[in-house]
């Protein structure tokens, strides 16, 4: 009997999972289809029924950040995905900058996981990474308050925008590198404390 199309949608969505899992832990080039299949409990030969290669469950791997929500993983997080504006932009940098991302390996975005392996990975990759940041940044630029009433362009918002999704991630990359507990959370704490200052 054939497998339904939506047993065929979880089994993918379930070697994505994994893979990214795989990926956090190990980087993409350590993390074998043989090991990312093994954890999904398939075997190796349904890898082919859902991907050409492993470059392509990468791709898929990276994509399937963009719709993350933090308060499904971490109950310490407090996230509203319905939230706009400011509040959401302040909530997100709450929920990055967290104890919780930064102690859930398995679960880091790939912006902090990955960067190394992104920048030498396929075009198709880093598209995939830059719709990633570009969705971070425009989130911040719509919660960054306009340099005058009822006026705020564009380009500065983007570029604003991109300045605190930076120093997002390039805190938690910091903060990861590290064994010393507090001087972990140090660099966390100061890193969101200076992101909310900017978003206001």
């Amino acid at each position: 009997m054939p497998y339904t199309t939506e047993h065929k949608q979880k089994t993918r969505e379930r070697i994505v999972e994994c893979a990214r899992e795989l990926f956090n832990r190990k980087g993409f080039v350590s993390v074998s289809i043989d090991e990312i299949m093994g954890h999904a409990g398939l075997t190796r030969g349904g890898f082919y029924n859902h991907f050409k290669t492993k470059e392509d469950l990468f791709t898929e791997a990276v994509n399937a950040y963009q719709n993350f929500n933090p308060a499904d993983r971490w109950e310490e997080v407090d996230f509203d995905p319905s939230q706009r504006g400011k509040a959401f932009a302040q909530q997100m940098i709450r929920a990055y900058l967290s104890r919780s991302h930064l102690d859930d390996i398995d679960n880091h975005c790939p912006m902090i996981a990955l960067p190394s392996d992104a920048a030498r990975a396929s075009p198709r990759v880093k598209q995939a990474y830059h719709n990633l940041l570009e969705r971070m940044a425009g989130i911040f630029a719509c919660g960054l308050p306009a340099d005058q009433p009822d006026e705020r362009p564009a380009d500065k918002a983007r570029q604003r925008g991109l300045a605190v999704a930076a120093l997002c991630v390039g805190g938690m990359v910091l903060a990861r590198t590290f064994d010393d507990e507090a001087f972990r959370n140090e660099i966390r704490e100061a890193t969101q404390a200076l992101a909310l200052e900017l978003i206001g």
